[in-house]
């Protein structure tokens, strides 16, 4: 078992940032006092603790803002904009690693490299260079030893959850879980070749589509012959962030209010087709990494952060979709339940209500008033509340949503959501009606058609051959049928025992009406004694059960 009292300076560093920050919890943890209902450190707090931490920390948090499914919408809104205050690393850190990581002198590869990084992160930072083939690169590069801190700190992390799990807060939530996956989310992102590939799978995703033009979309290619764990080279694009762009086009007779609406429409489209056609999407999709292009396009950089969802899934979320603008209680509690792992809610009926009260606040608003994100963030604290666990991909499908809906309305605050959605539901169900092969999808129902046509008859036939030998057994759960068998019971037992004692106290009476030896007066007597003791126990039971009348 891991111990906080251990000797370690990260340890003693961990322990005083945490207590100079005041989280009553973890003292009462350290005391040995059990609370049932810890104090979990505001917002702001547990913000603090986690930049003051360090790199590490910052990313846990980072991670965290994807998990509605756990945090309060407060936690999530705190830690979603964390970003790590952390000075570059010199240059001379730098130019070692990657001629480590190269196996070659750097001027055989780059013929120029900017030193002053354009960008600092928790795990790296981001230089601008030229290869020796003129192409112009963007390096991220891996601040040196991270992963060394990254290893010592998830043990630490680990031993954390495992003392916490001893509390009733830990067993909830099943903190020793939740750390692991934790560990090996912050371990993927530590190589580099990982976001190399899901750069490119995204790429390829995107560059066929029937929902909009994937001429207008770009994103960055790799360069794999200079990329490893821990270097990662893309090409460089020539633009500014979403909200900082001129969109103004020379030549041009659109407006900016057109030029904003393609742009918002091209970027729903896009992500729209990641998440629910692709069931692969980039999942940070903030203004940050949505750029401008000086030649008029769009582009999606920072494709470390990506969910996917398998095709049972992506049809459920899109019958929720359906069900939130429909504000349906009942839709979004069934769905909500097939969404679930183990599908059991503590009740059906506060889960409906839960649903019904948040979805109430939206019955006078308009649709282009509506924040679905919010509604989904919603969803997921409603099933948390009632114990209903939900995959973990569907905080990263809520983080993009909510990012995707939060840099639309800062970039085209008159955006109406449902306009730019609905044309893609209607394609949507669609696709899952006659899929995107009409005629594989008829065979298929042909084929389901016939499995149920051939069964059937069967079926029936062993239907009715249970009924008619009677052989057939129903398997009924009834919740208050338990204390009615008790009653009914306890009554049959009565009646059998009066019946019982009747029958005694005539025996008793025809052998001493004609008994003439003494035997059978002591059978008489004995007989009328039984009888006496089983009337009494009778009449004190009968009165104990308080159903006298």
């Amino acid at each position: 078992m891991f111990s906080l009292t251990q000797t370690s300076a990260r340890q003693r560093e961990i322990i005083e940032v945490v207590l100079s920050n005041g989280w009553d919890y973890m003292k009462g943890l350290l005391t040995g006092k059990k609370d049932e209902d810890p104090n979990i450190p505001t917002p702001e707090v547990l913000r603090n603790i986690l930049v003051e931490l360090g790199p590490f920390y910052v990313k846990l948090g980072q991670i965290l803002s994807t998990r509605p499914d756990i945090l309060p919408p407060n936690y999530i809104k705190a830690l979603t904009a964390l970003q790590a205050n952390v000075p570059p690393v010199s240059w001379e850190a730098i130019e070692r690693l990657l001629s480590q990581e190269l196996g070659q002198p750097i001027e055989s590869v780059f013929s120029k490299i900017n030193q002053q990084p354009i960008a600092a992160g928790s795990i790296g930072q981001i230089h601008r260079a030229t290869l020796t083939t003129g192409e112009e690169v963007a390096i991220k590069v891996q601040r040196p030893g991270i992963d060394k801190i990254v290893e010592q700190d998830i043990s630490l992390i680990k031993g954390v959850a495992e003392l916490v799990s001893l509390t009733d807060f830990g067993e909830n939530y099943d903190i020793v879980e939740l750390a692991d996956e934790f560990s090996q989310a912050i371990k993927a992102e530590l190589d580099f070749t990982k976001e190399a590939d899901y750069t490119d799978k995204i790429r390829n995703n995107l560059s066929e589509s029937r929902w909009f033009d994937t001429e207008q979309l770009v994103i960055p290619k790799v360069y794999w012959e200079v990329t490893s764990e821990k270097i990662l080279v893309l090409e460089w694009l020539h633009g500014k962030p979403i909200l900082e762009a001129d969109l103004s086009i020379p030549e041009s007779t659109k407006s900016i209010e057109i030029r904003k609406q393609e742009i918002t429409t091209l970027l729903f489209r896009a992500f729209f087709q990641q998440l629910y056609l692709d069931g692969f999407f980039h999942a940070d999709p903030h203004p940050g990494n949505i750029f401008y292009l000086d030649n008029g396009k769009i582009a999606i950089i920072d494709c470390g952060m990506v969910g996917k969802l398998d095709p049972r899934t992506q049809q459920i979320l899109t019958e929720l979709l359906l069900a939130i603008f429909d504000l349906d209680a009942q839709g979004c509690t069934q769905l909500t339940i097939e969404l679930s792992q183990g599908g059991k809610a503590e009740s059906l009926e506060r889960l409906r209500n839960d649903y019904e009260q948040i979805l109430r606040k939206y019955y006078d608003l308009s649709l282009s008033q509506f924040n679905f994100s919010e509604v989904v963030y919603e969803i997921l604290q409603i099933a948390r509340k009632n114990k209903l666990k939900v995959p973990g991909n569907l905080g990263l499908y809520a983080k993009c949503l909510a990012n995707l809906e939060g840099a639309a309305r800062q970039f085209n605050p008159q955006i109406n959501l449902f306009d730019e959605i609905k044309p893609l539901m209607t394609d949507l169900f669609r696709r899952q009606l006659i899929g995107d092969t009409p005629l594989q999808t008829s065979l298929r129902t042909v084929l389901d058609l016939k499995s149920i046509y051939l069964k059937t008859p069967r079926q029936v036939d062993i239907l009715l051959d249970r009924l008619s030998s009677e052989t057939l057994q129903w398997n009924l759960r009834l919740k208050e049928l338990e204390p009615l068998r008790r009653s009914v019971d306890s009554s049959a037992n009565r009646l059998s025992f009066s019946i019982v004692l009747g029958s005694l106290i005539m025996g008793a009476a025809i052998i001493s009406t004609g008994s003439s030896t003494q035997q059978l007066s002591l059978i008489s007597t004995v007989l009328f004694a039984a009888a006496s003791l089983l009337g009494v126990w009778l009449i004190i039971s009968i009165l104990r059960s308080g159903r006298l009348k």
